[in-house]
């Protein structure tokens, strides 16, 4: 499916939600923009105070059903909750009511999609647990720079990166 198609739908869906959305609440949402600039593993994000909608158009043509099922519905609920009630938690209560009583939709944080197509550069990071961790290339410039340290959530030691696979 080409980009223009792509993009068509997803605006569609948008407008069913906000007209869903008007309906329940009994008043009436800005329509966000939307473009399909989204980049890395993220499907989706939405820029609040942008009143804005960026979704990954590589993860889109892969995951269409996806897409109108749960990733739309997930950032259009953070849209709605913005003009609803201004700053809140991003998957806090006001926005789980919207997923659940609004979109009939469950209230998933996370995506479950296949990212392995998205063309991320990982880096090989270990701490004191036998696993290694992945970095995304934003992490790694970040440690590289030296303006971020990054901990494993287990073991609390700081991540280091793994120069040579001889290392495991």
């Amino acid at each position: 499916m080409n980009e223009e198609t792509l993009l068509q739908i997803a605006k569609a869906e948008i407008a069913n939600k906000i007209v869903l959305a008007e309906d329940y609440f009994n008043q009436t949402f800005e329509l966000p923009m939307l473009n399909l600039k989204q980049r890395g593993k993220i499907a989706g994000s939405a820029h609040l105070q942008k009143n804005l909608i960026k979704l990954n158009l590589s993860l889109f043509e892969d995951n269409i059903d996806e897409f109108i099922q749960q990733v739309i519905p997930h950032e259009v609920a953070h849209i709605v909750c913005y003009q609803l009630y201004g700053k809140v938690k991003p998957h806090g209560r006001e926005w789980q009511a919207v997923m659940h009583s609004v979109f009939q939709r469950p209230a998933n944080i996370t995506h479950q999609l296949d990212v392995s197509n998205v063309g991320i550069s990982e880096y090989n990071y270990r701490c004191l647990c036998p696993e290694h961790v992945k970095l995304s290339a934003i992490r790694h410039n970040r440690v590289l720079k030296g303006t971020q340290q990054y901990r494993c959530r287990q073991c609390k030691t700081v991540l280091k990166q793994v120069l040579s696979e001889s290392l495991v």
